[in-house]
């Protein structure tokens, strides 16, 4: 049996697989305070303790991912009140006595959608998600990519569309992507959320803007195999159309895809695409221990 966590900044998953990647258990609490929280997973996967093999832990950030750092693990400079430096994995780890692998959410989505999802059969895979904030992991040769920590795509800066005065709402950034394209910054200036903002309202053509410059600074980055889209923004119906034709408007050819509507996408597993990395992940480190 496998363990995953989907850490969001809003709710936490939790799930149990068998080792086919069936789910047997499933739960979801509110993001809180760190000690609450924790006791919740304790509790929960604690039922399962001697069965589970190990944990995949996908978790909002920054967070420290590197083994060989003293803070592996660690929540960092996260506007979370209460998360800031806070040992995630060693938490975990010590209430249960179960090994815990860590990486981002949007990377254990990437991870479950190149595996079981849109990217099945590909080594290459983008994932962005825009809904509550806006991030992005990629997969290369079917495996995770970084250096000192883990990507922060979602703060790439974009060039604002020229009919959007909107200021942006990122704390660090203002106008990155976030700032500009994430869920609250529609509801910010309209008052409403974009699922009831009708897709004939002009906005959508500067949101697509943006979300198109951003597949197309992945595309030059990383090439990859797909790019699968996901969240709650991107799930209004016609957007993704508008984001492709943006996209191609930008890279004009300069950079040949066969067929765009195959290689920018939804996601197979939408809602579950952590999950399953997170499972994945787990299975995956546990056989490379054993060896």
């Amino acid at each position: 049996m496998y363990g995953a966590i989907e850490a969001g900044g809003t709710k936490m998953i939790c799930a149990v697989s068998d080792e086919n990647f069936n789910i047997i258990e499933k739960i979801q609490f509110p993001t809180t305070l760190p000690e609450e929280n924790i006791k919740e997973m304790i509790d929960f996967f604690g039922k399962y303790d001697k069965a589970l093999k190990a944990i995949g832990l996908g978790t909002f950030g920054p967070v420290d991912i590197n083994p060989e750092s003293k803070t592996y693990g660690y929540i960092l400079n996260t506007p979370k009140k209460g998360w800031q430096n806070f040992d995630f994995v060693g938490s975990l780890e010590k209430g249960l006595g179960i090994d815990v692998y860590l990486t981002t959410d949007v990377n254990a989505a990437a991870y479950g959608e190149l595996k079981e999802g849109a990217g099945k059969g590909q080594n290459s895979l983008a994932y962005y998600t825009f809904g509550t904030g806006v991030g992005g992991g990629v997969i290369q040769n079917k495996d995770f990519i970084g250096g000192r920590g883990h990507q922060e795509l979602g703060h790439m800066i974009v060039n604002k569309h020229p009919d959007d005065k909107f200021e942006g709402i990122c704390y660090a950034h203002g106008t990155c992507l976030e700032g500009l394209a994430s869920g609250p910054s529609i509801e910010k200036r309209f008052g409403i959320p974009g699922k009831d903002l009708p897709i004939e309202d002009k906005f959508w053509d500067i949101e697509a803007y943006y979300i198109g410059q951003c597949v197309y600074n992945t595309v030059l980055a990383f090439n990859p195999d797909v790019i699968v889209l996901g969240g709650g923004v991107i799930q209004k119906e016609g957007l993704i159309e508008k984001v492709r034709d943006n996209y191609k408007k930008l890279m004009n050819d300069y950079i040949s895809v066969e067929n765009v509507d195959k290689y920018i996408v939804k996601p197979d597993r939408n809602g579950e695409s952590a999950i399953i990395g997170a499972l994945l992940l787990a299975r995956d480190k546990a056989r490379e221990k054993v060896g």
